[in-house]
């Protein structure tokens, strides 16, 4: 049993779900992620929550990016094994 689980889920506490991100140009995440974990270096271009789109490059592996991103592009993205945290 995990004696934390009733603890609420807020930005600044530890991921409880992830899921695996394949990039797309048009269509959003199911969930509004607190964070995207990169596998492999690359380039990320991302549609943020707030509506802007940004592109960071060279992401390198192992490398979380703190950001609310309602969907990862297929164009500009480079990196792989992009996995959202929420």
């Amino acid at each position: 049993m995990d004696k934390f689980s009733d603890y609420p889920t807020s930005l600044t506490a530890p991921a409880r779900d992830a899921q695996a991100v394949t990039p797309n140009d048009a269509t959003d995440l199911p969930v509004l992620p607190r964070a995207l974990f990169v596998g492999q270096t690359g380039d990320v271009s991302a549609r943020l929550a707030g509506g802007q789109s940004v592109l960071f490059q060279n992401v390198q592996a192992g490398s979380v990016l703190p950001i609310r991103a309602r969907g990862v592009n297929a164009t500009g993205t480079s990196a792989t094994g992009i996995v959202a945290l929420w």
